[in-house]
């Protein structure tokens, strides 16, 4: 989601952002999450303290400051993720750039994976669900409510580098499709790409071993998901920026954003064109936790300061283009499982509590 003319390009990108003239008509939702990503990058770019390090760039500092370095920090994030600054955000709004009070938190008190995912799904930061190991989630999530919608049975993709997903929104019960790390896409009539894809994927190199694959195949997998089966509902999760930061490799965690910004541009510029998708889609985009400061940047978790403070950007018909929302203002992950429904016109309802969503705020 770039050779078109700059005035037909942004024809196209008013229309999506229904500032054309149009009804809000959205019925197609796609969530991206980037595991840890933190807010400090994305608003920022990148961290010369972390960059002078050379424990933490695989003794190549040079080289990252080479790539990612700009006297400014509108300049480097600009650097860094360059789609998302000058085509996401100057169409849609971006929350979470605390250095202007503007703060988004987790609201379970772990910052950790599945509860951050639980929080972001069920609506719900219920303290029980407390580890990475934690069994399939009781609670339903709001994906596995549209599912059960006529309107969205059967047209809710999900794709994963991780494989806590299957637990997370528990597939057995949830009847949700879930391709998590080394699940292959299944169907009886595969196309020529998700047959390499998926050779490729059970033949590649499993740096974060059986648990987690590369977002290569993440991506692509789900990409051709997209053109082929066109699903109302798509979540994509990338693990890779918490992987590499686990790591304390901060130019791969770089290169790995920059990565999904890539990505992101090839998801927008597809749904600009085709017409399942063009001018009915509403993205979000966030995390599911944040990390720490300076040494402590490869972290996260309950004792781990920052590491609840996240981001979520938001576009789509109906949505007015706010850009960097500069307001200061407190939101929780836990309002985004609503905010899913609402963007549909929908309200998500289950068996346990839900926050209120946040579509007052993105309005």
């Amino acid at each position: 989601m770039q050779s078109m003319k700059p005035f037909v390009l942004s024809l196209l990108m008013l229309c999506f952002t229904g500032l054309c003239g149009g009804q809000n008509n959205v019925d197609h939702l796609i969530v991206i999450t980037t595991d840890g990503y933190r807010w400090q990058e994305v608003f920022t770019g990148m961290d010369s303290a972390l960059a002078n390090q050379s424990k933490f760039n695989q003794h190549d500092s040079a080289g990252v400051f080479k790539k990612y370095f700009a006297n400014t920090p509108e300049e480097r994030r600009q650097l860094l993720m360059p789609f998302f600054w000058k085509t996401f955000v100057a169409n849609g709004q971006v929350y979470g750039n605390r250095a202007l009070g503007n703060k988004v938190n987790t609201a379970n008190p772990y910052r950790f994976s599945y509860p951050g995912y639980n929080e972001i799904f069920t609506g719900y930061a219920d303290t029980s669900v407390n580890s990475n190991d934690y069994p399939p989630n009781p609670h339903v999530n709001v994906l596995e409510y549209f599912n059960g919608l006529d309107k969205f049975r059967g047209n809710v993709g999900v794709f994963t580098a991780w494989e806590a997903f299957n637990r997370i929104l528990n597939e057995e019960r949830s009847g949700l499709p879930v391709v998590a790390a080394f699940d292959t896409t299944a169907g009886k009539s595969l196309n020529e790409h998700q047959l390499i894809i998926n050779t490729m994927l059970a033949n590649s190199y499993r740096p974060f071993k059986d648990g987690e694959c590369l977002d290569v195949f993440t991506h692509y997998a789900a990409m051709e998901y997209l053109k082929t089966s066109k699903p109302k509902i798509l979540y994509i999760s990338y693990g890779e920026t918490d992987e590499w930061a686990h790591e304390g490799q901060y130019r791969d965690y770089l290169n790995a954003a920059q990565q999904v910004d890539k990505w992101l541009s090839e998801i927008w510029n597809y749904i600009q064109i085709d017409p399942e998708y063009k001018n009915r889609t509403a993205l979000l985009i966030t995390v599911d936790h944040g990390r720490g400061l300076l040494n402590k940047w490869t972290d996260h978790g309950k004792d781990v300061e920052g590491a609840d403070e996240i981001w979520f950007a938001v576009a789509g018909p109906g949505l007015p283009v706010k850009g960097e929302v500069k307001m200061p203002m407190q939101l929780y992950q836990k309002q985004l499982a609503q905010t899913m429904a609402n963007l549909l016109g929908l309200k998500f309802t289950a068996n346990h509590p839900i926050a209120d969503g946040l579509i007052k705020v993105l309005k």
